[in-house]
């Protein structure tokens, strides 16, 4: 979580220095392919990128990179701390999917935690009356909501896929979607800039390596509890690099949110079934 946390920081301090969301997402994606494939190689592991799903890789890929879209645009429009805090609705978002599409049961204990959860993205948004960022928060909830889309493709993949090839046809797929639109968005860049592209690519491989381990070695539930450590380094981030405290309504619906995700983790474990961390919309 501290280097999703950290890719996180670079999308918002290079985003506000002029470079495009397209191009920011085109660098996150194709720094993946080299790295990925140098580990595999490495490894003597390439035969596990064999697949004979393809297409279900791509749609993956198009769901994913609208969700990356949305956590870069929400990280550049709102401060870390509540751009962070509004992806963690995610677990909420899935309970919806899986009663109203899946139409799976769904107990009271998850519907009481989805209440909550979107109580306290109301008292962070404030609508009508706060200063948040509306195309911020917007951004934020539907990264939210394509997570938890994503989440449901990742568990289908993974019953014939190794992680190593579900992560990377996405940075494949996601380099080929974006490549079209770099004549239209790319500019002339400082070396330093050029340098941190390259660093927002690696340390996102690094934290997509560290979780695709962290969920083949432990339980989800566990998993998603140390995914809301990303608010610590958000927090501290935007102390440090834009002197911001987050307000008196992030601290009150925080709190909220992660206690609702909290319990549908430990609902969901208690029924023995997965739902992916709010961080792998971007890191899977």
């Amino acid at each position: 979580m501290a280097m999703i946390a950290t890719m996180f920081m670079l999308v918002k301090y290079l985003g506000q220095q002029g470079i495009a969301l397209p191009e920011l997402m085109f660098w996150r994606q194709v720094v993946t392919l080299p790295l990925l494939l140098g580990c595999l190689e490495l490894a003597g592991g390439l035969s596990s990128l064999r697949t004979r799903r393809l297409k279900s890789h791509a749609g993956r890929a198009v769901a994913g990179m609208a969700g990356m879209m949305c956590g870069f645009a929400s990280s550049i429009y709102l401060p870390l701390a509540e751009a962070t805090t509004l992806s963690f609705t995610t677990p909420l978002f899935a309970v919806l999917l899986t009663a109203l599409v899946l139409r799976e049961t769904v107990g009271k204990w998850r519907w009481l935690a989805v209440l909550v959860g979107f109580a306290g993205v109301l008292v962070i948004a404030q609508p009508g009356h706060g200063p948040i960022n509306p195309w911020g928060a917007a951004a934020g909830l539907g990264a939210g909501l394509v997570v938890a889309i994503v989440s449901f493709q990742i568990r289908d993949l993974a019953r014939t896929e190794a992680p190593p090839s579900i992560v990377l046809y996405f940075a494949l797929f996601g380099t080929l979607m974006t490549l079209p639109f770099l004549p239209f968005f790319m500019t002339a860049h400082t070396p330093m800039q050029w340098w941190l592209l390259l660093v927002t690519g690696v340390i996102g491989t690094i934290g997509q390596l560290l979780l695709t381990t962290a969920l083949r070695n432990g339980a989800v539930a566990s998993v998603i509890v140390m995914d809301y450590t990303a608010l610590i380094w958000a927090t501290l981030y935007d102390w440090a690099i834009w002197e911001q405290i987050p307000p008196l309504t992030t601290w009150l619906g925080a709190p909220l949110i992660i206690a609702a995700g909290m319990t549908i983790a430990w609902r969901e474990h208690r029924h023995s079934k997965a739902i992916t961390p709010p961080s792998a919309i971007e890191v899977e």
